[in-house]
């Protein structure tokens, strides 16, 4: 199962973002937050790990 992001914990700090590595999760503009494309996620749990407040989860 792809990683999903729990708005509400979600800072848009970017680092999930810039630590993927097949650049399936953005930060959107309405709301600023981050999401996943659940079709790109490949679930190595990169972006889980470099989240400071706990957002995503596998």
């Amino acid at each position: 199962m792809a990683a999903t992001v729990e708005m509400n914990k979600c800072t848009a700090c970017g680092e999930c973002v810039s630590t993927c590595p097949l650049d399936a999760i953005v930060i959107g503009n309405e709301p600023n937050k981050a999401s996943v494309d659940a079709g790109t996620c490949c679930e190595c749990g990169a972006c889980v790990d470099v989240c400071p407040v706990s957002a995503i989860e596998l």
